[in-house]
């Protein structure tokens, strides 16, 4: 029987396998959208005019920086140039008023070199102004929605008590002659109105105190000095405590009852109200 050949071995290097990394995708930046837009002043504000600098003085700096050249470019509102930017404008260049008519201003589409001005360069935007936006609006809308869900239910659910500290604050001494629908009615009305001053108080563990210094106040159970710089015993005049310098009396008591003095002075006056 023939002997059968023995094959070779042939000893091949490992291959490297190269894998292929994607570039990274670079950032594109927004669009710009050609549309009409509105501009509002911010606070607000509602004069019958207001004008805000078109050009650029000595006393109204109007220069913008251009990150990827690393300088300062003079910005102007020209009416018959298509760009605000004096570096790109050329010929004879006729100057236009950028005024707000009681707190608006609208510019039209057709306007593209003062939309551009307001909403990319001018140095006043987002301080003096603010461009007009549906959805900021919105978002707007739904935090100031939420603050007044938030502060009924906790109006709704609030004792009487509590509901008179807080409007206290806000009505002063004619809460005494309210009854408790009408506490709960106003209650209401003003967590509806102001929901994030309500919510303040709410969560502010001296209102009641204050509430209660008051009270007392009015039912001569303690007295304020005509300076309101100390309180007394209604009986016997005796002094209860000096009222800080620049500092409201009844909160001043309010953080007094929480010291180990008070809160016998407090339990006291609770027996009498």
């Amino acid at each position: 029987m023939a002997k059968q050949a023995k094959a070779e071995t042939v000893e091949v290097a490992p291959q490297e396998v190269v894998t292929k990394v994607a570039a990274p995708k670079q950032p594109t930046k927004p669009s710009w959208e050609i549309k009409n837009r509105t501009y509002y002043l911010k606070g607000n504000k509602t004069p019958l005019t207001y004008t805000i600098p078109g050009r650029h003085t000595r006393k109204h700096a109007l220069l913008y920086f251009d990150e990827e050249s690393g300088k300062q470019r003079e910005i102007r509102y020209a009416t018959n140039q298509d760009s605000p930017l004096v570096d790109e404008q050329k010929g004879e260049c006729t100057m236009g008023h950028i005024r707000f008519d009681k707190g608006m201003l609208e510019v039209d589409k057709s306007q593209q070199n003062l939309q551009k001005l307001l909403s990319l360069y001018h140095p006043l935007r987002n301080k003096a102004y603010e461009e007009y936006s549906a959805v900021e609006e919105a978002v707007d809308q739904l935090d100031v929605l939420t603050h007044q869900v938030t502060a009924l239910n906790a109006a709704i659910s609030m004792e009487v008590d509590h509901a008179e500290a807080i409007l206290r604050v806000e009505l002063g001494s004619k809460v005494n002659e309210m009854s408790s629908k009408e506490l709960r009615r106003d209650l209401l009305l003003f967590a509806r109105n102001n929901p994030s001053l309500f919510l303040s108080l709410a969560n502010d563990e001296n209102v009641q105190l204050r509430n209660f210094g008051i009270r007392a106040t009015e039912l001569g159970i303690i007295k304020l000095s005509s300076d309101q710089r100390s309180f007394t015993w209604g009986t016997n005049g005796r002094k209860l405590m000096n009222v800080p310098f620049d500092e409201n009396p009844y909160s001043a008591f309010a953080a007094w009852l929480k010291t180990d003095e008070g809160v016998e002075v407090y339990r006291s006056i609770d027996k009498k109200l």
